[in-house]
């Protein structure tokens, strides 16, 4: 239902290169508030399609990073390009589901039909699309029920695939699983995991080291509102470069 991958992968830019359908870069990017610098990005470069994983201590920053990169705040200073496109009318289609997802005050398929009516899809398809979400979701059972009465795992997973529902380009998760047993966790996992099989790049901020081993293929790792270091996720967890990142894998307090 969502195998977008080889559109996805094939996408252009201005390079055109193997990946570029997922670029995404930050050049000079900064945020304040009240004259304290909240975040401040020189440069990153996400070129691959692989899931990106922003980790950090508390205070570094990483929901706030999430949300400029979405487009939900604006910087005071810099840019977010995608493609190689400075974004506006080349912004790639996006979606972000938040720790505790926001759903509408009707039935768990409503919401999801709702998501998909605004993308103008007719009601036809509309009916055969919110069965086929909520069965990714595991939530064919609770159709008729209403949202805002699901438990907590079942509410993220409503969230996820009304999000999906729009076939995004690029997903932000902002700390997906922080709330959840861990059975609702796993739940959720796999499905962040089947739509970027399916070609969506994920971009996710997590505590979680186990997740960000098992879904990531690299890692932004935030520090004081700046990037500390970036790599493949192997190699962060293996050999991380700074005592920050260290100090933060053993668990430990990270000043």
């Amino acid at each position: 239902m969502l195998d977008r991958g080889a559109s996805v992968a094939a996408g252009g830019g201005e390079d055109g290169g193997a990946g570029e359908g997922c670029a995404l870069s930050v050049r000079g990017l900064v945020y304040e508030v009240g004259g304290q610098r909240l975040l401040d990005v020189p440069s990153l470069e996400l070129v691959g399609c692989e899931t990106v994983v922003i980790m950090g201590p508390n205070g570094a920053g990483k929901s706030l990073f999430l949300r400029l990169l979405h487009g939900l705040i604006a910087p005071d200073r810099g840019e977010i390009r995608y493609r190689g496109f400075r974004g506006g009318g080349d912004r790639p289609r996006q979606a972000m589901v938040f720790q505790k997802p926001v759903l509408l005050r009707r039935s768990v398929a409503a919401n999801v039909d709702y998501a998909l009516k605004v993308q103008g899809v007719g009601r036809g398809v509309r009916r055969r699309r919110v069965q086929e979400l909520l069965q990714m979701g595991g939530l064919l059972a609770q159709a008729r029920q209403p949202a805002r009465t699901l438990s907590g795992g079942e509410a993220q997973r409503l969230a996820l695939v009304r999000a999906l529902a729009g076939e995004p380009e690029i997903l932000f998760l902002d700390e997906p699983t922080a709330s959840l047993d861990p059975g609702a966790a796993v739940a959720l996992e796999a499905l962040i995991a089947e739509a970027a099989a399916a070609g969506t790049r994920v971009v996710l901020v997590t505590h979680d080291l186990g997740l960000a081993h098992r879904l990531g293929g690299e890692v932004v790792f935030l520090h004081h509102g700046r990037v500390a270091e970036q790599a493949p996720v192997e190699q962060f967890f293996s050999a991380p470069r700074t005592e920050a990142a260290r100090s933060f894998l053993a668990r430990n307090l990270v000043l």
